[in-house]
């Protein structure tokens, strides 16, 4: 590659997106209106003329307690998939929670397997050379020991953190190269259209309660 080539070259980003850290995070910040969120139209946003998106990958676990929920989260994900997002999937586990005044029972449920899945496949990419710049999208500070590791072992890699709304996690933005808050008009500018076309020419619409 000549010295021209080497000023033109982009650098490559991959994004993480921990999705119920961001989910949250925009409703704690009154977004509600900003669920039928493009992910790759915000990566595209965040990116500066220097850099292009290699990939999109977002981390989620499947509900499985709320039939109405369920069916949003499908029509979400499989809008997502129309854009070449990769899913990967954790797990919901259920607790039970005792009143110790009243000794009433209910379900709480925990996602599960999100941190340790965005950790395997930030690392795995580096490992493979995948990108020069891992953008984070989330606030979870369980995710700082991947980080660390990544500036460790790969001197020419960074990890560059987008926080939701809400989210900001200075232990986070200490061991990142780079951070800021993802505002509104970032999710307003990055909404799917009302209506979504599946390859097979299925049509999705955006669900009622997110309008």
């Amino acid at each position: 590659m000549d010295s021209r080539q080497e000023i033109n070259k982009k650098e490559r980003v991959q994004v993480y997106v921990d999705g119920f850290n961001l989910y949250f995070g925009m409703l704690e910040a009154s977004y509600k209106q900003c669920k039928w969120l493009d992910l790759r139209l915000l990566s595209e946003n965040l990116l500066k003329s220097s850099q292009e998106l290699v990939g999109v990958k977002y981390f989620t676990s499947r509900l499985n307690y709320n039939p109405e929920k369920q069916k949003r989260q499908t029509v979400y994900i499989e809008s997502l998939q129309t854009t070449n997002v990769e899913i990967y999937f954790g797990q919901y586990q259920s607790d039970t929670i005792k009143c110790k005044s009243c000794g009433f029972h209910w379900p709480k449920f925990n996602e599960k397997m999100t941190d340790v899945n965005i950790a395997t496949e930030m690392l795995n990419d580096a490992f493979h050379d995948k990108y020069d710049t891992a953008m984070l999208i989330s606030g979870d500070s369980d995710l700082v020991p991947p980080i660390r590791s990544i500036h460790e072992n790969w001197n020419s890699k960074r990890v560059f953190v987008a926080f939701p709304p809400k989210r900001k996690n200075q232990t986070v933005a200490d061991a990142s190269k780079g951070y800021l808050t993802i505002g509104r008009k970032k999710l307003v500018d990055s909404q799917f259209p009302f209506h979504v076309i599946k390859p097979d020419g299925y049509l999705l619409t955006k669900p009622l309660n997110w309008q």
